[in-house]
């Protein structure tokens, strides 16, 4: 069984209404001032170059005190985020105050360096977040002008967690028009860049957090993926991120809303520089879901199952993955089997070449109680009455639409669902999930590309939107993820792969990811020759 030809068309449709709207966007779009040639400085000063776990200890032991390094990461910020835009809104002031708060219970603490570390392991930490989880007294817009002066009256609980641990926010970052679009540009705070290529996009939704920490003007941040938001951004600005198994991080006060099948697929997680930083920040932020997952299991990476899987085998959808991110996780394969003695068997799954139209179905279905999830031309009309995609677009031609074209072009083919999931993909589906289920196990591990191409251009995935799939296939799936970044590529930008295990064995992932960050380097200043 194949797809219909009523599936088919669709396809073409798909591809020939953003291959139009990227065309239209090409011609009638305000250019950007060039930015070629252009590049960030290199960092400085030595306490940007450490991890958040390195920082929590030094606070500790009083051999730097918070407010040196909550100075040194404002004066980063405001050296990068003139070229970036990924901050949106700070609170330095209070950070610094919170600094000064934090220098006092040190020297005030009387039962020594391992009670702090036990009650706040991340005391005095900066801290960066995503602008889509509610952080008290900020913005809370997801970049839509009708949402201009909405502020977050509490804390979104990962955030709040995270605070009580002792790290102090120093601002919000960019996203992509209401969190679904694969570049971090909207209309009410502009584009954000990439900070090895000002030209390239940061990735979206979680983009000003990976601009941002990519930069190094942050050492951990908060972001959540429904397609892939967290780990694109960590893959195109060479960072490292945890796409959490579902179900185990909160998703309350973050916006919008997880409506219909939407928290099946949904997760928070961290974002960081330094891969020793993912397991502790992951420990704080699943909060009373902790036990959920197996964090305090030492893994023997020998013993564990590796599996690769090269591409998707040939979507229609999605572009193929490049000769260097081939390449790269060939070299991942080859250093694995060389250095624990193991044997990485390379797979490969059928159904990975519906990834796209596995998540568009899937995304659309109603919950247990039959409610289907909020539409998106209705988020992008909030509070008033919902868009006319048409309408939108034909505004967005005469400069008068307050919405991204990716928006526009999102609700629109939002109108070309049918009003019944297409059998051959829920066949499709099914059957994916009972061979990776599986195949994984709980000591199984698989690498599958992060994106078909490197960081493209601004504006640039309008012309090919659909290449998400190599993200968004794994969240329907329900697996644990973690990004990991494999050095530079020819054009000095990040390569990277994904590192997928089975459900709740989130703790393997992580552990391969230290692995991978000692045998291929990590984090690289994007500012450094």
């Amino acid at each position: 069984m194949a797809l219909s030809r009523l599936e088919k068309a669709q396809v073409w449709l798909y591809k020939a209404l953003m291959g139009v709207l990227f065309m239209l966007f090409r011609l009638l779009s305000p250019r950007r001032p060039a930015m070629s040639g252009k590049k960030l400085p290199p960092v400085s000063n030595p306490l940007l170059v450490m991890s958040a776990t390195q920082l929590a200890k030094k606070i500790r032991r009083k051999e730097v005190s918070s407010v040196e390094v909550v100075r040194a990461y404002i004066d980063r910020i405001q050296e990068v985020n003139p070229f970036l835009n990924a901050v949106t809104k700070d609170r330095f002031d209070a950070a610094l105050q919170e600094a000064t708060q934090v220098d006092k219970l040190i020297e005030e603490e009387t039962g020594g360096e391992e009670v702090l570390e036990d009650r706040l392991p991340l005391l005095g930490v900066p801290l960066s977040v995503k602008e889509s989880f509610s952080l008290q007294g900020m913005p809370l817009t997801t970049g839509v002008i009708s949402r201009r002066g909405v502020v977050a009256t509490v804390d979104a609980p990962p955030v709040a967690l995270l605070k009580r641990a002792g790290a102090i926010p120093m601002g919000v970052t960019n996203t992509s028009e209401l969190c679904m679009w694969c570049e971090s540009h909207n209309h009410l705070h502009g584009i954000t860049s990439n900070p090895y290529d000002l030209e390239r996009i940061p990735g979206g939704s979680s983009g000003g957090e990976g601009s941002i920490l990519g930069a190094a003007g942050a050492v951990i941040g908060v972001g959540s993926d429904i397609g892939g938001s967290i780990r694109m951004p960590c893959f195109f600005n060479g960072i490292f991120g945890h796409k959490t198994t579902p179900g185990v991080v909160s998703l309350d006060n973050q916006y919008p809303p997880c409506t219909g099948r939407h928290p099946e697929y949904c997760s928070s997680g961290p974002m960081c520089r330094y891969a020793e930083d993912l397991l502790p920040m992951l420990k704080i932020m699943a909060g009373p879901n902790a036990h959920m997952l197996s964090l305090n299991k030492k893994v023997d990476l020998k013993k564990l199952r590796f599996f690769t899987i090269p591409h998707d085998g040939g979507s229609q959808m999605t572009y193929p993955v490049s000769k260097e991110l081939m390449e790269i996780q060939r070299k991942v394969v080859k250093s694995l089997e060389a250095d624990l003695g193991v044997k990485v068997k390379e797979v490969s799954f059928p159904g990975l070449r519906y990834g796209f139209q596995i998540w568009d179905t899937y995304m659309a279905l109603p919950d247990d109680e039959g409610k289907t999830p909020t539409p998106f031309a209705e988020l992008m009309g909030e509070p008033g009455r919902p868009v006319w995609p048409l309408w939108e677009l034909l505004k967005w031609l005469i400069g008068k639409s307050e919405h991204t074209m990716a928006a526009i072009g999102l609700a629109l083919l939002e109108m070309t669902h049918v009003s019944k999931p297409s059998p051959f993909i829920i066949q499709q589906k099914e059957k994916l999930q009972k061979e990776v289920d599986e195949l994984l196990g709980t000591d199984g591990v698989f690498l599958y590309p992060s994106h078909p191409r490197v960081a493209p251009k601004h504006h640039h995935p309008l012309f090919r939107p659909f290449d998400f799939a190599y993200t968004g296939v794994i969240n329907i799936l329900g697996l644990p993820v973690t990004q990991c970044p494999l050095g530079l590529g020819e054009e000095g930008l990040p390569l990277g792969v994904q590192v997928a295990a089975g459900k709740l064995q989130d703790h393997l992932t992580l552990e391969v990811a230290l692995y991978l960050e000692k045998t291929f380097g990590g984090w690289r200043d994007p500012g450094a020759n």
